[in-house]
């Protein structure tokens, strides 16, 4: 929205929890495609247990690997301040402030909450706040959380955000938290649709000068919307589900060869005593069962009777449909075809980089977007913190980990190549080191500082011993001696 008519603390939190109330049934629709609760297929308004049965083993979930596969390869692993003159490590040989807080913070393991958030529902949140003299920062639902801006395109502050603690339970009120460019508010109310049971209680100062919540939006179009990656594929999720099912019953009806026999009635069951026909509830003869096997053979004295086989469906045509939704669903969603196929023998290596180049595009959009969010993350904590110079580095930037697959000899040898070639300072290739932690380039630094110094300690010591004068005898001493 452009402008807010009431900027109120009621009026606030009345319009975050319409916005809740309003994507609600989106959320929920979106979160049960990623957790396999689909729609059911489509089958017949007569349909018995068996094909409901076979209706729920057509779910064919495959979203969790659409949110899985860029999330995978989402991990910030360092932060390179953005002043003139800043070193890795402070004077001290601490850690950087911001890295400091994200270790405290144990982002390191929930980082990827936040990413899979994002992808599946179009945005999540992460609250920045000092408790306890510590600053750390979380994670919010986008279920449980929503924030106003004023340009929802343009804005990465948020004017106000509502995250819900405590759903309500029978006559128990639900409990929010309220936040807005100075205070945080404590918000109490019966239900979503009931804005007019809202209620506000005091604010307190939360220390920012600007609202702790920060968006972390997949994707934003000029509207304000966020977009995921599930929302777009359900269409083709039900498709998958549908061939799956058809496929099953196929294959439960029709997979098999059927004999028959024309022209011979069924031998039929008979009182062992009387010999008079057994009747069923109708009042019609009851037929012997028949075992049929393939150690067993029909046969008839009956002239007339004639026995034949009725072909099986075939299945084929099926599995077909299935592989080409399932490469429609890859091209899509950008999601390499070998990594829902599993189709991966006989592939070269130039074809295995051309089919993962789409998801390359689609992960470095994700971590320009993604960055934003954690830069303002880190701002907001060295405010909080009290570090005025940190909290207006908005040229700060996030260092993401290489988790492309390379092997070591291969990638040393890259790295090799830029050094002597084109005379790559040596230490700035460290962190394209396949695999290689901040925390290890941190303990490179000092073990290349203590190397340094044993070696200028060493060259010292040489030139002393070359440059020093020869000791000269006298004959006196000579013939003394």
């Amino acid at each position: 929205m452009n402008t807010l008519a009431d900027t109120s603390p009621a009026s606030l939190a009345k319009q975050l929890l319409g916005i809740l109330y309003k994507d609600k049934a989106r959320l929920e629709r979106i979160d049960d495609y990623l957790h396999g609760r689909h729609d059911d297929p489509y089958m017949p308004e007569t349909a018995d247990a068996e094909y409901k049965m076979l209706a729920r083993r057509a779910v064919s979930n495959w979203m969790p690997l659409l949110v899985g596969t860029p999330a995978q390869a989402l991990c910030v692993d360092g932060f390179r301040r953005g002043l003139p003159g800043e070193l890795p490590k402070s004077n001290d040989g601490a850690a950087l402030p911001e890295w400091d807080h994200w270790e405290r913070s144990r982002l390191g393991a929930r980082q990827a909450a936040v990413y899979r958030g994002a992808l599946s529902y179009g945005h999540s949140f992460t609250l920045t706040e000092k408790a306890k003299g510590r600053v750390r920062s979380k994670g919010l639902s986008a279920m449980k959380t929503a924030a106003l801006f004023e340009d929802p395109a343009n804005d990465e502050i948020p004017f106000a955000a509502l995250t819900i603690i405590q759903s309500p339970r029978g006559d128990e009120r639900g409990i929010a938290r309220l936040w807005d460019s100075r205070n945080e508010y404590r918000v109490t109310f019966k239900s979503l649709s009931d804005l007019d049971g809202v209620k506000v209680h005091n604010g307190r100062r939360h220390g920012s000068s600007e609202c702790p919540v920060t968006r972390f939006a997949a994707l934003v179009d000029l509207e304000g919307r966020t977009i995921g990656v599930i929302e777009p594929m359900i269409e083709l999720q039900d498709r998958i589900n549908q061939t799956v099912f058809d496929l099953l019953i196929a294959q439960t009806g029709g997979s098999f060869k059927v004999r028959y026999a024309s022209g011979m009635a069924p031998p039929i069951r008979r009182d062992p005593e009387t010999g008079e026909p057994e009747l069923d509830e109708q009042g019609n003869p009851k037929p012997l069962p028949i075992n049929l096997n393939a150690k067993r053979f029909l046969f008839s004295e009956d002239a007339d009777v004639k026995f034949g086989t009725l072909d099986e469906t075939p299945l084929g045509g099926y599995i077909e449909s299935i592989d080409m939704s399932i490469r429609h669903l890859a091209a899509v969603s950008q999601t390499p075809p070998h990594h829902l196929l599993g189709q991966i023998a006989n592939l070269s290596a130039e074809a295995l980089l051309a089919a993962e180049t789409a998801l390359s595009r689609k992960i470095e959009e994700f971590r320009r977007v993604f960055s934003e969010a954690w830069e303002r993350v880190f701002r907001l904590a060295a405010e909080l913190a009290g570090d005025a110079v940190s909290a207006d580095d908005f040229h700060g930037e996030v260092l993401w980990r290489d988790m492309e697959q390379r092997s070591l000899a291969q990638s040393a040898d890259a790295l090799g190549k830029l050094a002597e070639s084109l005379g790559v300072p040596k230490r700035g290739l460290w962190r394209r080191v396949p695999g290689v932690t901040q925390n290890e380039i941190d303990d490179w630094e000092d073990l290349r500082e203590e190397e340094d110094a044993e070696l200028m300690l060493a060259a010292s010591i040489r030139r002393a011993t070359t440059t020093a004068p020869a000791v000269q005898f006298s004959d006196a001493n000579q013939s003394a001696a």
